[in-house]
């Protein structure tokens, strides 16, 4: 027997559907590559949307052909994204910052047949266009007034491409478990792997963000995602400004501070949402020109582990609650959101702080368990801490094409590839990835741990943590820091500054100040490049 109710099918084109009918004059407001500021609202987004759909149509493409978009966080990118989907097409979203020869790699494992692109990016797609294997089509996201005139590609006009078609031109009717999206992994080790989100994926993870112990948005938001479109869908959030009919702010090219400020400011952003770095930037630029946040009230911060100090900062300096968040690419990304529970709540401030480092508690469609070496459920104490095991409607089930073989367990449990702690209260805190965990005398130092403590002291940007081979103690952590513009920091002053704060077996043997520190293209600290480079330090007197 079956249950009375209607079968609506879990689509993303009736996430802008719901937008244009019942928020329609809300606004998405755009820094373009153009170098304008732009206005639309969500019945003119739609309305483009559904023109893209149907010139796809004309164009030969079919439900299940991949388009990409190499592209920033713009109206025109949105556009493109929902009428991709809209007509069972594979939004294919590429991380521009990746090698050239990742970016032609995951192109040609998609098998993409069209490519969206931003003018920032004619001449890298220039460059890459004899090495692409089945694009035919080349949509540059522009009017025809900035169409470059010297350009080796045949590039196809947005504004000319979509202007003949309908603003009524039907949506394809679909699956609800059929390709939405398609996000490859930032390929630290190894190529890239493909994650291909369905629609219902992608509406089930757009309804659990909005919801109030998560991002809590609705048609009052004003939402800022910095988080780019080819970062795991922005971290849905160009989904979930839909679903409650959010205001959408993007801020296009434009990620250095003073823009990011004035924009906030200028646009009432109450929400916005970016890696910590784009933060510390923040924080700096505030610090050293004065100014404010205007009506920000949240910022949501995730990949990877956020400082106790940018907490305190945020909260003391600028009256802005840190929301930290902890997923994956392969998560659509949300697992968890650092709301406070009630018995946190009720706690004093500082104790809160001990808790709002943690990476948060998990949302509804996400179960979580860690495990050991033996794969046995360890106890949720906060103490113990294991493989960080993950299984719901929006993580992945396998990757694209089958690369990597089998990815869950007999019980369809995914491996992050995380250690972490579980706590009573639903708290799950990152010990570190597995593979960067130290092993120092049989017992584990947590490098993220290590990182930030030391991004507290006085002068230091940012901080890296990496195991060395030590002949007595197997691992001991080095330390490389890179020192603030018109900073001076020492060995001396960070070991001063961690005394009490770290266990004294944590301390580095070694802290080096460096010029920079190396990156992947999701501005997450490069560890395989640091191990590398340092494979044949060895500590003074060691």
């Amino acid at each position: 027997m079956l249950g009375t109710m209607q079968d609506w099918p879990l689509l993303v084109w009736k996430l802008i559907d719901h937008a244009a009918t019942f928020h329609g004059d809300r606004e998405v407001v755009s820094l373009t590559c153009e170098g304008v500021r732009h206005r639309s609202d969500w019945r003119t987004v739609r309305g483009r949307a559904r023109q893209v759909a149907e010139a796809l149509r004309h164009m030969g493409i079919v439900p299940g052909d991949r388009v990409a978009t190499l592209a920033w966080n713009t109206y025109r990118h949105v556009e493109s994204w929902y009428g991709i989907s809209g007509m069972g097409g594979v939004a294919h979203t590429i991380n521009p910052r990746l090698f050239d020869d990742q970016i032609v790699y995951i192109a040609n494992h998609a098998e993409d047949r069209v490519l969206f692109f931003d003018l920032t990016f004619v001449k890298l797609v220039e460059r890459l266009a004899p090495r692409f294997t089945t694009i035919e089509h080349y949509v540059l996201l522009t009017d025809r007034a900035h169409m470059p005139a010297d350009t080796t590609l045949d590039i196809i006009c947005y504004e000319d491409f979509i202007a003949g078609e309908s603003a009524d031109a039907p949506w394809t009717e679909l699956d609800e478990k059929a390709p939405a999206g398609l996000c490859y992994t930032s390929g630290t080790t190894g190529n890239p792997k493909g994650v291909q989100y369905s629609h219902r994926s992608n509406v089930l993870h757009a309804m659990a963000a909005s919801m109030t112990d998560t991002f809590g948005m609705g048609a009052r938001t004003t939402v800022l995602p910095i988080a780019p479109m080819y970062h795991a869908n922005a971290w849905s959030m160009p989904y979930t400004a839909a679903a409650c009919g959010a205001k959408l702010v993007l801020n296009g090219p434009n990620f250095d501070a003073p823009t990011l400020q004035e924009l906030i400011v200028s646009e009432d952003v109450d929400l916005a949402l970016a890696v910590p770095t784009v933060w510390l930037s923040m924080l700096q630029h505030l610090e050293a020109n004065g100014g404010n946040l205007g009506k920000l009230e949240r910022t949501a911060i995730g990949g990877s582990a956020v400082p106790r100090s940018m907490i305190e900062s945020f909260d003391r300096l600028h009256g802005v609650r840190v929301l930290q968040l902890w997923g994956m690419t392969e998560m659509s990304p949300l697992g968890t959101v650092g709301s406070p529970s009630p018995h946190v709540h009720a706690m004093t401030y500082d104790e809160q702080l001990d808790y709002r480092i943690k990476q948060g508690r998990g949302i509804f469609g996400v179960e979580m368990k860690i495990v050991g070496d033996d794969g046995a459920e360890l106890v949720r104490d906060g103490k113990a801490f294991g493989r960080l095991l993950v299984r719901g409607p929006w993580i992945v089930e396998s990757y694209f094409k089958g690369d990597g073989g089998q990815v869950l367990d007999a019980d369809g449990w995914f491996d992050t590839g995380d250690v972490a702690t579980l706590c009573p209260l639903g708290y799950m805190q990152i010990v570190d990835r597995s593979k960067d965990v130290i092993k120092s005398g049989g017992e584990w130092i947590s490098s993220i741990d290590l990182e930030n403590a030391a991004v507290g002291a006085p002068g230091v940007a940012e901080a890296a943590v990496i195991g060395i081979h030590h002949p007595k103690w197997d691992e001991r952590p080095l330390l490389l820091v890179r020192q603030k513009d018109g900073a001076t920091v020492t060995k001396d002053t960070v070991l001063a500054y961690l005394d009490g704060k770290i266990a004294k077996w944590w301390t580095p043997d070694e802290v080096l100040v460096v010029d920079e520190l190396p990156h992947t293209a999701t501005g997450k600290l490069l560890k395989t490049e640091l191990r590398e480079r340092y494979k044949d330090y060895r500590f003074p007197g060691a």
